[in-house]
């Protein structure tokens, strides 16, 4: 007979529900586990780790498929490309350029509240307004009737 972690085990170990284990193993994101003499699923503490693995990545800011690349490149050693810290500077970018985009919102915010802008519409109107409302009529090809 196998030995093995059963699935609840394995996401109450994890911090994931059931549904997401199943999930991960229908999408070739963990490995598909043994099977005991009665057909439960047999799951090796590595997964445990995988798993832990998969949810840090993506609370910094890894996609599901991003981090299933990145423990596929792992798997097979691939070159620098795939690997952690390629896309360690690609998400860096990523996030720092929407922390710029937050600062510019953050600035917007400030000084619409600084203004005293209260109503939207007449916000809009005003020439003073610091929030950066498109004008319709500024682009013509957009002001057909």
């Amino acid at each position: 007979m196998s030995t093995g972690l059963r699935a609840g085990q394995v996401a109450d170990a994890a911090g994931v529900n059931v549904e997401t284990l199943r999930y991960y193993e229908r999408r070739g994101i963990i490995p598909e586990p043994d099977r005991s003499l009665g057909g439960h699923r047999l799951y090796s503490d590595a997964t445990v780790t995988t798993l832990r693995v998969i949810k840090a990545a993506q609370r910094l800011g890894f996609t599901l498929d991003e981090v299933a690349e990145l423990l596929e490149a792992g798997r097979h050693h691939h070159g620098a490309a795939g690997g952690l810290q390629s896309r360690t500077e690609a998400k860096l970018a990523e996030v720092d350029q929407k922390i710029a985009d937050l600062q510019v919102i953050r600035d917007s915010l400030l000084a619409a509240r600084d203004a005293g802008c209260d109503d939207l519409i007449q916000c809009a109107e005003s020439d003073c307004c610091p929030i950066p409302f498109v004008q319709i009529a500024t682009h013509p090809e957009t002001s057909k009737p």
